[in-house]
């Protein structure tokens, strides 16, 4: 695949924008919602050196135009379906932060094909796995706030113009509000090999994180010391060192397995 740094392509009926950096199996990095790929920085770095990785922005993020309609996790993984088979990429390392994590979630239920190894980093699957502080973040005082901490990383890049944060503000909310749980049970159709990474300190709860690690046939579990639900860009040389041992086609082996993930 050759494709250069930082284009759009038209793919189910969104005009994605993404950057391409490094060489070998793809890699596609999921940013959080409200903010663009930028914040992945730290990984491309790191990544590239090993992969071609490839930063898609979704609908009404970062450099990507907005789509009339609401938005729902199952939209946005249906773009990121006909974004991978767009590039002609199946099947893709996917590794997902906060709500990009929940999009490489229903991706691989809805298309396992196209994913060939998925990481979950700080990405609560049900309401019952957000803390007390990521629930306060949905009450009208809650949103307010997020909405300007969005606000500057949206403006400045967006091809609407920055007048049109209020309405894909909106649209965010009213899909985090109204979103429907993942099923857990379904965790057990996905037999790719599936990373759960967050913060000790973050907006999803531990016990969460274990629970949708021991519901997956093949799952690691990584709790990073000292982070928050910003662990990628806290600790960023560890979380890098945890995702390229992952996606190494040889791993590590296991010298005393006590069966923690099977209890």
């Amino acid at each position: 695949m050759v494709v250069a740094v930082g284009q759009y392509v038209e793919a189910g009926g969104v005009l994605t924008y993404f950057e391409v950096e490094g060489a070998g199996d793809p890699v596609l990095l999921l940013h959080g919602g409200g903010v663009g790929g930028d914040t992945w920085l730290a990984q491309v770095a790191a990544l590239s050196r090993h992969y071609t990785v490839i930063v898609p922005e979704r609908r009404g993020h970062g450099r990507t135009p907005d789509v009339d309609g609401p938005v729902t996790m199952e939209l946005l993984a249906a773009d990121l379906a006909a974004f991978i088979d767009r590039l002609e990429i199946a099947p893709a390392h996917v590794i997902g932060w906060s709500d990009g994590g929940k999009v490489g979630a229903w991706l691989a239920l809805a298309r396992p094909e196209l994913v060939r190894k998925l990481v979950l980093i700080s990405a609560e699957l049900t309401r019952a796995g957000q803390t007390p502080a990521t629930e306060q973040l949905m009450t009208p005082e809650g949103l307010q706030d997020l909405a300007e901490a969005l606000r500057p990383e949206y403006e400045p890049v967006a091809p609407d113009g920055p007048g049109h944060f209020p309405v894909v503000f909106a649209k965010w909310a009213e899909m985090w509000r109204t979103m429907p749980d993942f099923d857990l049970a379904d965790l057990k159709k996905l037999t790719m090999p599936v990373l759960v990474m967050q913060g000790d300190d973050d907006g999803v709860r531990l016990e969460h994180s274990v629970t949708v690690a021991k519901a997956l046939p093949d799952a690691q579990l990584a709790v990073v010391p000292g982070a928050s639900h910003g662990l990628t860009l806290e600790k960023p040389g560890l979380v890098n060192q945890l995702l390229l041992d992952f996606l190494a086609d040889e791993q590590q082996p296991k010298l005393i397995p006590g069966g923690a993930l099977d209890s």
